[in-house]
């Protein structure tokens, strides 16, 4: 039987940061205003001409390095994002041309901020189906883009990056169970409703969000998940070492993790220096985690995630 594991993970930020002192310029708002209610100090933002795949290059090599592995090897690339370079060709096949993967298949997944749990998941199946050894999965956003400065109630939540992992087939578990779910009867609290249409575009291009009925949402589907994750492998929520949610807003985190009965300092948080960077907050805070020595072999991880769709989703791995 074939088992995913994590063989190395990978993260790249936009060198441009812009503080909440930074928005005060653009929008009636303030660091107070901004922090006691998100627990964001910070986000960092794209170069102008810098692209999604530009950012998932530099998180993907890093991953690669950290695996010991080289992109020869890689079998499939699949690239979590909402938004991608173009409409077509795929981030993947761009980042796999960068990246010089000639051997790989590579394809793009849309589950917004659950996108990197969607795709994880995704990426497991293929290992242990038998027919890939080697997957870079990738989540990377330029979400700064679909928002609207003038905005205090979205733009102060939201930043740009990339994080990734290799993972790769293993004869010992390492991706216990993933758990996916979705109701797009939630639709309209969370959305960028626009789209192309004889070459121009039409409707909203700007992110727009109901946050209360967000808030309350991710709240329940974040808990409930956690505990199938840990029911499906017969766990104790003491049996975790670490939480790794989806970096929204503080308030979100440690009500899940409430819910959970974790104290805080088991939960991996970077939303105060990241902000909501979307399909990339799991894999930036793991790569985070991973690099300052938290995050080690053999612990018990959860990573879940819940973004517009309404989709979520968790994913229970020994590291």
């Amino acid at each position: 039987m074939f088992y995913s594991r994590i063989a190395g993970t990978g993260s790249y930020l936009p060198e441009k940061i812009l503080t909440n002192q930074a928005l005060e310029s653009k929008v009636q708002t303030n660091d107070e205003w901004i922090y006691s209610r998100t627990g964001i100090k910070q986000r960092h933002v794209a170069a102008e001409g810098q692209l999604t795949s530009d950012l998932a290059f530099e998180a993907a090599s890093r991953a690669l390095e950290a695996a010991h592995c080289t992109a020869a090897d890689v079998d499939l690339i699949i690239v979590a994002t909402t938004t991608p370079d173009m409409v077509f060709p795929s981030c993947a096949c761009i980042l796999q041309h960068k990246l010089g993967a000639t051997r790989a298949a590579a394809f793009d997944l849309q589950a917004v901020c659950s996108g990197f749990i969607y795709a994880l998941s995704t990426a497991d199946q293929f290992i242990r189906s038998g027919n890939f050894r080697k997957i870079l999965v990738v989540g990377a956003e330029i979400l700064t883009r679909l928002i609207d400065w003038s905005d205090r109630s979205t733009c102060v939540l939201f930043g740009d990056g990339a994080g990734a992992v290799l993972l790769e087939q293993s004869t010992l578990p390492g991706i216990l169970s993933s758990h996916l779910h979705a109701d797009g009867s939630y639709a309209p609290i969370l959305s960028v409703p626009g789209n192309l249409r004889n070459g121009l575009y039409e409707g909203g291009a700007y992110l727009q969000m109901e946050g209360n009925a967000v808030f309350k949402f991710a709240v329940k589907v974040l808990g409930e998940v956690s505990e199938e994750a840990l029911s499906a492998n017969h766990l104790d929520k003491s049996a975790l070492d670490w939480l790794i949610p989806h970096q929204a807003n503080i308030r979100i985190i440690q009500a899940t993790a409430k819910k959970l009965s974790l104290p805080m300092d088991k939960v991996i948080c970077t939303v105060d220096l990241h902000a909501n960077t979307s399909a990339a907050s799991i894999p930036l805070a793991l790569d985070c985690a991973v690099r300052d020595g938290r995050v080690r072999k053999g612990q018990l991880v959860l990573l879940e995630g819940v973004g517009g769709g309404f989709t979520w989703g968790g994913v229970l791995v020994r590291m």
